[in-house]
């Protein structure tokens, strides 16, 4: 029997509200968010290394164009990885994560001001309630303590726009090679990146440390199996379907910051959250019924 492939998104999508989970382990252990980062990819690195191995014909490694692009979509993964620990470790698993997936909607404010998309009543209205969703998610109303902080917050949207560099540059790359080939230069870069930029003592003390478990799991999860079962996923559902489904990452994120990491949520930020997640998952339909490009596929994380 065929294995429909809404299931393989969902694992995907558990896989990276898990990661979430995981990430946040770490950086509360004192463990900064760009090597967590790092590990992440450099272990998925080796995964879609091996698939490549695997299946190398049609890689387009030859091709110029794949290489540029697969660079482009490599720069976007290394700053949804980083800037992604980063909010968890200035806020939370739950808010970061519903930042992030609120991201493209603000790709949509991009695509109306160089007039490569329409505006129209729906994405107006779509962006007002997002806008109204991360207010409530993150307390900027309140005139004292108790809201996400303006790092957080920030950090947690830069992850989403991230991701949709990553789409950008993954869909231009799809012409050119494999999505395994693709996932191989991307992983990368950012591996390139992130080692450059993180702190060296760091990334060599993870080889020597008790946690190093969790950076394998980490990697394993939120950075190789995940992309691969998303793409397996995407050959065998249509966009919309992935579009609802997907939206399983933040609430499994959510559920493991509540459960295992303590991070509570208020009414009005759950309320917030809710509104963020139901009206980009809408978005995320209408835009696979219609090949909308401002938008990425997933709503956000391949």
């Amino acid at each position: 029997m065929r294995i429909p492939g809404a299931i393989f998104v969902v694992l995907a999508a558990i896989c990276w509200g898990l990661s979430g989970g995981v990430g946040g382990i770490l950086t509360e252990r004192g463990w900064d968010p760009v090597v967590v980062s790092f590990y992440r990819g450099a272990v998925g690195f080796l995964l879609v290394l091996g698939w490549l191995a695997a299946r190398p014909k049609g890689s387009g490694l030859s091709s110029g164009r794949f290489w540029f692009w697969s660079v482009v979509a490599g720069v976007g993964v290394a700053g949804n990885f980083a800037f992604y620990f980063l909010s968890i470790a200035e806020g939370s698993v739950a808010v970061a994560s519903t930042l992030m997936y609120s991201a493209p909607v603000f790709v949509y404010l991009v695509s109306f001001t160089l007039k490569l998309e329409r505006p129209t009543a729906f994405k107006w209205a779509a962006i007002a309630v997002v806008l109204a969703g991360v207010v409530l998610l993150t307390g900027v109303y309140k005139t004292g303590a108790g809201g996400v902080t303006p790092l957080a917050t920030a950090t947690g949207l830069l992850a989403g726009l991230s991701y949709a560099i990553f789409i950008f540059g993954f869909k231009n790359a799809a012409s050119h090679g494999t999505p395994q080939s693709i996932l191989v230069v991307s992983f990368a870069t950012l591996v390139v990146i992130l080692f450059k930029l993180g702190d060296p003592g760091q990334t060599a003390e993870v080889l020597r440390t008790p946690d190093w478990p969790w950076f394998v799991a980490l990697g394993v999860v939120g950075a190789g199996l995940s992309f691969i079962l998303y793409i397996v996923g995407l050959r065998n559902t249509t966009p919309a379907v992935a579009s609802v489904v997907a939206m399983v990452e933040p609430v499994t994120a959510s559920l493991f910051g509540v459960a295992v990491l303590g991070q509570g949520l208020a009414a009005p930020q759950i309320l917030g959250m809710g509104l963020i997640l139901l009206t980009v998952t809408a978005l995320g339909v209408r835009s696979g019924s219609r090949h909308d490009p401002a938008l990425p596929l997933k709503g956000p994380a391949v």
